[in-house]
C-alpha cells in the first residue's frame, strides 16, 4: 500500500507541474515579463544569410537588426539563441524564446503553436541546380533527389513533388554542399540565401522559376497580445523612419 501510494503522490506531483507549465505557456509573455528577464531572447538559426548568420564571433543580419530595434523599443538588450531551425517555433511556444526572427514564413502549421507579427518582407522558394542541369524548371524535379533544410517551407513544397527524394539537412549550406558533390541532383531554399550560396560557390545556378512567394514574420508566443501590439509598432515606425529601407539597401539590394 505504501508503495502504491508512493506512486499516486508522485504522478499527481507530475500532473501539478504540466498544469503548472502549460499555464504560463497559455497566458503568454507580457512586456514586464521580458523587463524582469532583463533582456529579449531571440531565436534564430544563424545560418540564413543575408536574415542571420555569422560574422567572425558575431551573430548579424536583418533579422537580427529587426530584434535589435524591438529590444531597443522595450528598453532591454538582445540576447541570440542560435539553434537548429526546426527548434525555432519550439523554443518560441515553450517560452524558452520571447520572440523568433529566423527568416520565418508565416504558415497554418506554425500559427497553431505561435502568433506571428505583421509581415516585414516576402521571399520566394527557388530551386538550385549546377550549371548544366537538366532540370531547367519545377517540373523537372519531378522524380529527382532535392536537397532541403529540416523544418523549412521549402522541405515542405519539396515534399509534394511527384516521385521526388527529399534529401534533408540541418543547414542549408549542407545541402548545397551536398548539390555540387552530385549527391543530390537540386536545393530548394529561400531566394536572398540561395543568392548567397550561389555567389559564394562556383558551378551552381538559381533557376528563373520560383515554387512559391510567402511571408516573412516574427514569432510570438501565443496569447501575447500587448507583445505583438509592440512589434507591429516597430516594423510600422522603421517603415515610416527610413531604417527598414536602409535595412533592405544594406542586406537585400547589395545582395
Amino acid at each position: 500500500m505504501k508503495k502504491t501510494s508512493k506512486v499516486l503522490a508522485l504522478a499527481m506531483a507530475a500532473l501539478l507541474l504540466f498544469g503548472a507549465l502549460a499555464g504560463c505557456s497559455a497566458k503568454g509573455i507580457t512586456i514586464d515579463d521580458i523587463k524582469e528577464d532583463g533582456k529579449l531572447i531571440m531565436a534564430t538559426n544563424a545560418e540564413f544569410p543575408p536574415y542571420e548568420y555569422h560574422e567572425g564571433s558575431e551573430i548579424t543580419g536583418f533579422d537580427v537588426e529587426m530584434a535589435q530595434a524591438i529590444a531597443d523599443e522595450i528598453g532591454v538588450p538582445l540576447q541570440i539563441e542560435d539553434m537548429a531551425f526546426d527548434s525555432v517555433v519550439a523554443s518560441v511556444q515553450s517560452g524558452k524564446a520571447h520572440i523568433a526572427a529566423a527568416g520565418l514564413t508565416v504558415d497554418e502549421k506554425r500559427k497553431k503553436s505561435i502568433d506571428f507579427s505583421d509581415p516585414y518582407t516576402t521571399a520566394t522558394q527557388v530551386i538550385i541546380v549546377k550549371e548544366g542541369s537538366e532540370i531547367t524548371d519545377v517540373a523537372g524535379l519531378v522524380g529527382k533527389k532535392i536537397g532541403t533544410q529540416i523544418g523549412t517551407t521549402g522541405a515542405t513544397y519539396a515534399e509534394d513533388i511527384e516521385d521526388a527524394t527529399v534529401e534533408r539537412y540541418n543547414k542549408g549550406a549542407d545541402a548545397v554542399l551536398d548539390l555540387i558533390n552530385g549527391k543530390v541532383d537540386a536545393v530548394v531554399i529561400d531566394d536572398q540565401p540561395a543568392k548567397k550560396f550561389v555567389e559564394k560557390n562556383e558551378g551552381i545556378v538559381v533557376l528563373d522559376e520560383a515554387l512559391t512567394v510567402e511571408d516573412y514574420a516574427i514569432g510570438i508566443p501565443k496569447n501575447s497580445p500587448e507583445l505583438v501590439e509592440l512589434v507591429n509598432k516597430v516594423i510600422s515606425d522603421m517603415k515610416a523612419d527610413g531604417r527598414y529601407d536602409a535595412l533592405i539597401a544594406k542586406y537585400i539590394d547589395n545582395n
